[in-house]
């Protein structure tokens, strides 16, 4: 029995949560992997996964096991890559991903130079509104808009994202200009159906600092950010995005950003890595080459006309 191969299925069996979803990622059939991880177990002599119907859960000694095992994959990644040359001159693939429209307009423009100045760096940029696990996923860095919750991962602060709510100039002609965001209640709201959509929007009193919370009825819902942002330009109503998002139709006068007193504290915009003991130098060039012109990018966001 090849045992690393073994250990390796575990953990993709543990982070999918099914033989069915490993054995795809794997590109191996079930069977196969059923059989890698049942030779695993009589090896070891004891359980590693509790099967069901439903769901695949670790044992006790599952949890210990695989824990074991993450650390023995990531020295074995960490000795292969030193071996082939990353600990000594900046080269071999680098994962990256980010958020859709933000990895697009701000990103892909840092990738694209990065590359061209380090030929034996290649480069994977996943652009997804949604937060994959770096580790699990085997992905190098990611660009997170939003609080951080607590973790073993390392963030660098690029800046801060405005959360803003705009509308365009015809539906503000035909309605009374909202002077609070009760009055939105008043008006027709689109919004986009995704990992971030919320049955309220949220707000701050700038007096006395307390939250407000603004139920929202959607006359119009979608699937994606610039849909939301086209059909607010055409007067179907008011919309609530990330500045990033709409900056481009405000300073072209499409939109205009209402209730800006009333805004949320800015969240921060972070670029993520894995915590470990020597940093691959394509990484280290990469954090040297994109942290000062993300943040650069971030500081303009934040100073343009409203």
């Amino acid at each position: 029995m090849d045992r690393f191969e073994a250990m390796s299925m575990l953990i993709e069996v543990a982070d999918k949560g099914s033989f069915s979803a490993a054995a795809r990622f794997l590109d191996v059939p079930v069977t196969t992997l059923t059989r890698k991880i049942s030779d695993l177990e009589t090896t070891l002599g004891t359980k590693l996964l509790q099967r069901s119907t439903r769901r695949i859960d670790l044992t006790d000694a599952g949890v210990t096991y695989l824990s074991a095992v993450r650390r023995i994959i990531e020295q074995v990644d960490e000795a292969e890559r030193e071996v082939a040359g990353e600990f000594t001159a900046p080269k071999g693939r680098l994962v990256i991903t980010a958020p859709v429209q933000f990895g697009q307009l701000h990103v892909l423009p840092v990738v694209t130079d990065f590359l061209a100045l380090f030929p034996e760096i290649n480069v994977s940029l996943l652009l997804l509104d949604r937060n994959v696990q770096l580790v699990e996923d085997h992905v190098d860095m990611a660009v997170r808009i939003g609080r951080l919750p607590d973790s073993s991962m390392i963030s660098t602060t690029i800046g801060a994202m405005r959360m803003v709510t705009c509308a365009s100039p015809g539906l503000l002609e035909t309605h009374r200009m909202p002077a609070s965001p009760a009055d939105l209640l008043q008006l027709p709201s689109v919004t986009v159906d995704g990992p971030l959509a919320q049955a309220s929007w949220q707000f701050r009193d700038p007096r006395r600092r307390a939250k407000l919370a603004v139920p929202v009825t959607p006359r119009l819902t979608v699937t994606t950010v610039e849909a939301a942002i086209r059909a607010a330009i055409r007067g179907a109503g008011v919309i609530r995005l990330f500045h990033y998002q709409v900056a481009q139709a405000v300073k072209a006068g499409e939109l205009k950003i209402i209730l800006e007193p009333y805004e949320q504290e800015p969240v921060p915009v972070s670029l993520l890595h894995a915590s470990r003991g020597q940093m691959p130098l394509k990484m280290r060039s990469f954090l040297d080459f994109a942290v000062p012109r993300l943040r650069a990018v971030a500081a303009e966001l934040r100073t343009e006309k409203k």
